[in-house]
């Protein structure tokens, strides 16, 4: 199994779509790339402790390539907006990968150029010039209980498949 953690706004929406991608064995949401040991939620939401809002997704890489998951990562955010996911505004919403090897580095570095290189996000709502930061991945600090599978948890009290 092989890690991969990504911070792209909200947690909770990120986390729905890299859940149920085949191949992804366990997703959870947390804390990453900050200074303080054990953040809270509300800590973190201060904006005190430096830390983004990620997904550290577990997945079997002899069934997932680390490229799907930076497809499904590049398609769920709008990686021109600094700091910042609709609404949300903050350095813990901003676009981030932390990579866990020099494969997913090379690998990270390489779509993101590519997805630049495309013209895809000139018409975001940002300045077309992508703005993800690429990192060696830091300690993560799972995030509360009430946060895990939120989306989900929300669709079955509402009655939703």
């Amino acid at each position: 199994m092989e890690k991969a953690t990504f911070g792209a706004g909200c947690f909770w929406g990120v986390e729905a779509a890299l859940r149920h991608i085949d191949g992804v064995t366990d997703a959870a949401v947390g804390y990453a790339g900050g200074t303080t040991r054990n953040p809270t939620y509300e800590n973190v939401c201060a904006g005190q402790t430096g830390h983004a809002e990620v997904v550290e997704v577990t997945f079997d890489p002899q069934r997932l390539g680390y490229d799907r998951l930076l497809e499904v990562f590049w398609a769920c955010h709008d990686p021109t907006q600094l700091n910042r996911q609709g609404w949300d505004v903050g350095t813990q919403y901003r676009s981030v990968i932390f990579f866990h090897s020099p494969e997913q580095e090379k690998q990270a570095r390489k779509s993101l150029q590519a997805l630049q290189a495309s013209g895809r996000v000139d018409g975001n709502p940002g300045d077309g010039n992508i703005v993800t930061e690429i990192s060696p991945a830091s300690d993560f600090w799972r995030a509360e209980e009430y946060h895990q599978r939120y989306v989900e948890k929300q669709s079955k009290r509402r009655g939703l498949p």
